[in-house]
């Protein structure tokens, strides 16, 4: 029977709640392996294993009760063994690495920030900022539109002006944020986003990190600030001792 693995923590971690539920259907109940020192929250794997809602809810439910009682170096949503011995088998192989992590993360959570230009103010805010788009827009209007030629040229333009902002205020987000935490990882990037970054923050740092968030969000209206967490620290974290139950079953339970 495989094994799904939901994070990994210190032998010493207290004891989970018991009859704990995880993924699948019926839910596999959740055990722990220990190897040494550390330990490995795991579950028999279902057969059939796809990113449905329901399971992805169960990973992450783990994770929090987990990880509520003491740090848990948390795997992806799929992470799949082909046994038990294999988990405990890594998790001897890698003991001082997972251990170093795991006093890294002590008291730490992730926090993943996205952001988007609100339109019509990016719009607004280029054209103020740029005169030469200012007077080529000027000159359209005054012309009842302006040619196709001068149509095209201002369009051009004004989308290189965007693209710049974009660079621009993703550089500034990211540095005006990275302070209050203790690490940055960049997300990949995605259509539609200009940040996509996640920060570890301490936790008692978190309440100054969301103050400095809803700063820039007034600081700076033509942009929309998306955050999502506390979560557990998965930007931060090696892949385990486990591989991704195929393609489609390797989606982020954090995923935002």
């Amino acid at each position: 029977m495989s094994t799904y693995v939901y994070g990994i923590t210190a032998r010493s971690h207290p004891a989970l709640p018991e009859g704990m539920a995880g993924v699948g259907e019926p839910a596999r109940t959740v055990r722990v392996l220990t190897a040494g020192e550390l330990a490995a929250v795991v579950s028999d794997s279902p057969e059939d294993l796809r990113p449905k809602r329901r399971d992805l809810l169960a990973h992450q439910n783990v994770l929090a009760e987990a990880g509520a009682a003491g740090c848990v170096l948390p795997m992806r949503f799929g992470s799949v063994a082909p046994d038990d011995d294999s988990v405990a088998q890594v998790l001897s192989e890698r003991a001082e690495h997972y251990a170093e992590r795991l006093r890294e993360l002590e008291g730490k959570v992730e926090y993943n920030v996205k952001a988007t230009h609100v339109e019509e103010a990016v719009l607004h805010l280029v054209m103020a900022e740029n005169a030469e788009v200012r007077a080529l827009a000027e000159a359209n209007r005054r012309s009842g539109g302006g040619g196709y030629d001068d149509k095209i040229r201002l369009g051009e333009m004004v989308a290189a002006a965007v693209k710049a902002k974009e660079t621009e205020d993703a550089g500034r987000v990211e540095s005006l944020l990275a302070p209050d935490t203790a690490a940055v990882s960049v997300g990949p990037e995605s259509t539609g986003w200009l940040l996509n970054v996640s920060f570890l923050v301490p936790r008692d740092s978190a309440e100054r990190f969301l103050g400095t968030v809803e700063q820039v969000r007034k600081d700076h209206p033509h942009l929309d600030l998306r955050v999502n967490g506390p979560l557990p620290p998965y930007s931060f974290v090696e892949p385990g001792p486990a591989q991704p139950a195929g393609r489609a079953a390797g989606a982020d339970a954090g995923a935002q």
